[in-house]
């Protein structure tokens, strides 16, 4: 008689599996369950205040976002004594069971809950009592509620479930060995002889479980034994396995669920660990630690024991996991510098991995910023999910604009949720890239975002995977372990040189555009406080603010998070960050107004305004003081009263009488401009170089409409396709206001409308765009292009550090692919003799094809915030054209000067009223740089000592040669890494030292001042 076919043998497994997974709990006797039901979470001292509801299975306790005090009380029956008495409890919610003094001890997930099922089944309901049970054990379990899934849905608000059951502990583990077995069957050839003999040693074990009792569960058992009991031999490949939760610190839920949902997870972890001796987990982001500290601090005493037991990995080197397109440059290395002291200090650990998931593109700046910060691997995911392309590597070196190599890994099965499974080994030998000159690869297994990472499922399967033929073998430790194995390997790997491009969610470059507006504000207003704290400092002895900077810091980072800043997340997230933004915004502007104006107090009299520049260079420009207009020069890095820096005599004021405006012209002595009758730029002729900026017949700073039907992330590729239409100017009028021509334009379109002042300043050789709209669009994308009278097939993109060159043609999938762009300050087209850039105050995304350039101004979508940027706007660009290229026009100065007006702040009285007249330690810049295109990024105090730190470096991407001057005597200045620790001794005892730059390097210097 011929075999049974492999078809019906597993067909008849997978039903005996089924039958398994039934018989594994038996319920016993329902769980009495109170709750004590609050709108927004309460501590465990509170949990009786709201209101009381006694619930049976299928009673509402709430809506979504509500929170309730769960009681579940019972006592075992006695007739369960010997056997594994376990809990069986789903609130239709997540849930936190705690200890008596009200400690997390055990997270819960419901089990319809929304995830991937090809990942495997969210659920986590189970509670161990007692095995073996006595019998009259008394249940009384306190649990905080949250009436959501792990993805912010809302899944009814009922009680599903609460009994005391009876785990039978060998059918339990006869289901795994059956699960394994069947998968990996799945995973091997048709005609492998080690599937058939799997086959029919599951289907012997089937027929033996028609009934499922405790004789048939250890014959069965016996059956497969020997198949799970096989050994891979030699391998060539090795999977590197780590417990992971990937927690989005906010994104369809708010931060005070961000907050439970880490208290949930980490406290199952702990749990499964003492289960599982084998189990290593490891979580990253600072932040996420210290809310456990501050909330759960006997929580976060067991966390600290399992780090240093070594099962426990902190991961990571940044304080959250950012976004790395749009934070600015500084704002990375305090991500860095505060997430690394973090971990010092709380775990005596230096971190060596950056740990970015799920960040959607990354910066061509960061391998530099890893390895000055001693950071020597990185780990991402995300680049699997490109439209268009597929990454060419798992593992690379990774190379940054400035020439730094950092080693990368990206996991081969794609995901940070692995199930663990048979098919996830076998996906990762099949297909990692660079399997041909690497043995190892990462696999990342878990749950995350509440569901507690790694459950009893993930555990069970890699206990019977370790070693068994037919599978690459598998060992549970530590990524840093992993990748000290990689970088024996790292010889015959690949080098990837700039940005990692994600081929998806550009539509995060514009989305929640006032988060974007906050953010660029408040890093140039930290910029500019950190400057005059330390001028305080350093030069008048005042007390530096180091505390509430790094709070206010440390909050700004937060909103950086990936999909807080990108505009990813539902809108009380965004409801709360503009608040929280508006607050911290309104603290850094008083607190730099009182500094400044006890600074100004040394040099001006009491009320008198002076006059602050924080960038690297001298700068003229025009100021308004009490409604006067007043044209100053300031030194770099250096303040003057007002009446100080105005032209020294009658014949250098400037005339006025140069400016023009009228009926559709604007012009001063440098451009003159011509609007159409639709509003736009007719024509940008630069008197300068007696040329035309705009290509003729074209039409500059076209506000178009296009229909764009995507969520936060996305917007449709071929949006260009499907443009619904101009804004439509209703009025226009031309004035003279002070140094200002102005065009004051008004256009509407549909609900909405937009308002500018197209401005150029006498003398100014940039063409100002002031805009204010209130956008009411549902499905339309708002922006603005321009198309130029240059040819160039790169355009030139401002980043963190330096800058990104970019394709403008459309020849291959790949440059079709990365159609939106990100920059900061500004874009640029430039040919040898002649250059147009396009600056912005808060913009990130986008585009360059041809001679066209392009900026995305405002986006609405309805997912996952259904009221996305139907709000007021406000933002600045500028159209600068320029003679010879971006680097020869100087292009970056112009980006920072409309990021960092000068500023004007009233003296405030010194002492007893009068004003020190101009004292030797506040004459003169504070810091002068005698070099070409070079930035001076930060100036602040030194985290661990009396130092000052000043961070600079090279814009143009070539070798710079230069000399820093200091406006005060110095004992020793050094330069440091991105941590501060001291490399080399640069001078003592003066005031100047050379300096010298490779293409887009970084330095940081350390000050010793001297003493007074």
């Amino acid at each position: 008689m011929p075999y049974e076919t492999d078809r019906i043998m597993l067909q008849k497994a997978k039903q005996r599996l089924t039958a398994l997974c039934k018989a594994v709990y038996r319920t016993v006797t329902p769980l009495r369950v109170t709750a004590w039901v609050t709108p927004e979470p309460v501590p465990y001292a509170d949990r009786m205040t709201g209101e009381r509801l006694e619930l049976q299975p299928g009673d509402s306790w709430g809506e979504l976002w509500g929170c309730a005090w769960f009681r579940f009380q019972g006592t075992v029956p006695g007739e369960l004594a010997g056997e594994k008495v376990v809990l069986l409890i789903d609130v239709n919610g997540e849930l936190c069971l705690v200890d008596e003094e009200g400690t997390p001890r055990q997270g819960l997930t419901n089990i319809n809950s929304e995830f991937d099922f090809s990942l495997g089944l969210p659920g986590k309901r189970v509670v161990d009592v007692a095995f073996p049970a006595a019998g009259g054990e008394v249940i009384d379990l306190w649990a905080d509620g949250g009436n959501n899934d792990l993805f912010g849905r809302f899944r009814g608000g009922t009680l599903k479930e609460a009994d005391i059951a009876v785990c039978r502990e060998p059918v339990r583990e006869l289901y795994y060995d059956f699960e394994v077995l069947i998968e990996l069957a799945e995973q091997l050839p048709e005609a492998s002889s080690r599937r058939a003999q799997i086959v029919q040693s599951l289907y012997e074990a089937a027929n033996m479980l028609a009934v499922i009792d405790e004789e048939t569960v250890r014959n069965a058992k016996a059956k497969v034994a020997p198949q799970l009991a096989k050994r891979g031999g030699d391998p060539t490949i090795t999977v590197s396995a780590i417990g992971h939760a990937h927690i989005d610190l906010a994104w369809l839920w708010p931060i005070r669920e961000t907050i439970r949902k880490g208290a949930r997870t980490f406290s199952t972890v702990l749990r499964n660990m003492e289960k599982y001796p084998d189990y290593v987990f490891g979580a990253s982001q600072p932040q996420l630690y210290a809310w456990m500290k501050e909330h759960y601090p006997k929580l976060y005493g067991r966390i600290k024991e399992r780090i240093r037991e070594g099962r426990w990995e902190a991961q990571g080197a940044m304080w959250v996991e950012p976004d790395t397109n749009i934070s600015g440059g500084e704002a990375l290395v305090r991500q860095i510098l505060y997430g690394k002291r973090f971990f010092r200090e709380e775990f005596g650990q230096d971190m060596k991995v950056l740990w970015l998931p799920d960040v959607f593109g990354y910066t061509g700046s960061l391998p530099q910023l890893l390895r000055k910060s001693g950071v020597d691997y990185m780990m991402t995911q995300k680049l699997s999910w490109s439209v268009y392309n597929t990454h060419p590597h798992h593992s690379f070196l990774w190379e940054g604009i400035d020439g730094t190599r950092v080693l990368t890994h990206l996991p081969p099965e794609d995901t940070y949720n692995s199930p663990g499974a048979p098919r996830s080994l076998m996906k990762i030998e099949q297909r990692y890239l660079d399997k041909g000159v690497s043995e190892h690869a990462l696999m990342l297994f878990g749950i995350g975002d509440g569901g507690g990472g790694p459950g009893e499922e993930h555990l069970e399967r890699l206990a019977r995977e370790r070693d068994l033929l037919g599978l690459p073998p598998v060992i549970q430790e530590s990524s840093l372990a992993f990748f000290r194995r990689l970088e024996r390997e790292a010889e015959r790997f690949q080098t990837y040189k700039g940005e990692l491009y994600l081929e998806k969610h550009q539509g995060t470059l514009t989305s929640q555009a006032r988060n974007k507006w906050y953010n660029r504000k408040l890093e140039k207003a930290l910029r500019e406080l950190e400057f005059a704290a330390s001028l305080a400092w350093a030069l008048t002895g005042a007390a530096y603010p180091a505390e509430r900077l790094e709070r206010i810091w440390k909050e700004t980072l937060l909103y950086q998070f990936h999909d807080i800043l990108p505009g990813s997340s539902i809108t009380r997230v965004f409801e709360e960050s503009l608040a929280r933004y508006a607050e911290l915004y309104r603290e850094v502007e008083a607190m730099l107004n009182e500094i400044y104006g006890e600074i100004a107090g040394f040099i001006a009299k009491p009320g008198r305004p002076v006059l602050f520049n924080s960038l690297p260079w001298d700068r003229e420009d025009w100021v308004q003081w009490e409604g006067g207009w007043h044209k100053v020069s300031i030194p770099a890095m250096g303040c003057l009263p007002l009446e100080a820096a105005l032209p020294t005599t009658a014949e250098e004021e400037p005339a006025l009488s140069v400016l023009r405006a009228a009926d559709g012209w604007l012009e001063n002595d440098r451009l003159s401009i011509r609007f159409d009758e639709n509003g736009g730029l007719q024509s940008v002729y630069d008197k300068t170089c007696g040329r035309e900026a705009l290509q003729p017949g074209g039409s500059g700073n076209m506000l178009t409409v296009y229909h764009d039907d995507g969520d936060a992330w996305d917007f449709p590729r071929d949006y260009r396709e499907m443009k619904a239409g101009r804004m439509k100017l209703e009025q226009a009028k031309a004035y003279i206001d002070g140094p200002r021509a102005v065009m004051e334009q008004e256009y509407r379109y549909g609900e909405s409308t937009l308002r500018q002042k197209i401005m150029l300043y006498e003398g100014g050789s940039t063409v100002i765009f002031e805009t204010e709209a209130d956008w009411r669009e549902t499905g339309k994308m708002l922006r603005a292009a321009f198309p130029l009278n240059v040819a160039s097939d790169q355009v030139n993109c401002e980043i963190q550090f330096g800058h990104l060159k970019r394709p403008t043609t459309r020849n291959t999938l790949l440059q079709m692919a990365q159609d939106e762009i990100c920059a900061h300050h500004f874009i640029d087209l430039s040919q040898p003799d002649y250059g147009v850039a396009l600056l912005n105050d808060c913009k990130y995304g986008h585009s360059a094809e041809a001679n066209v350039i392009d900026i995305n101004l405002l986006r609405s979508p309805s997912y996952p915030d259904e009221t996305a940027d139907r709000a007021r706007h406000r933002f600045t660009y500028a159209l600068h054209p320029h003679q010879g290229d971006f680097i020869r026009a100087e292009v970056y100065k112009k980006g920072y000067e409309l990021n960092i007006p000068l500023r004007a702040v009233q003296a405030s009285a010194m002492g007893d009223g009068t004003a020190v007249s101009e004292p030797p330690r506040v004459a003169g810049p504070f810091l002068r740089l005698h070099a070409d295109n070079i930035m001076v990024e930060a100036v602040k105090k030194a985290e661990d000592s009396d130092h000052l730190i000043l961070r600079l470096y090279e814009t143009a991407g070539t070798a710079a040669r230069g000399t820093l001057e200091l406006g005060f005597d110095c004992c020793v200045i050094e330069e440091t890494d991105l941590m501060e620790a001291p490399i080399r001794v640069l001078g003592k005892n003066g005031r100047e030292v050379k300096l010298d730059f490779t293409p887009f390097e970084i330095k940081t210097i350390r000050v010793e001042l001297a003493k007074s």
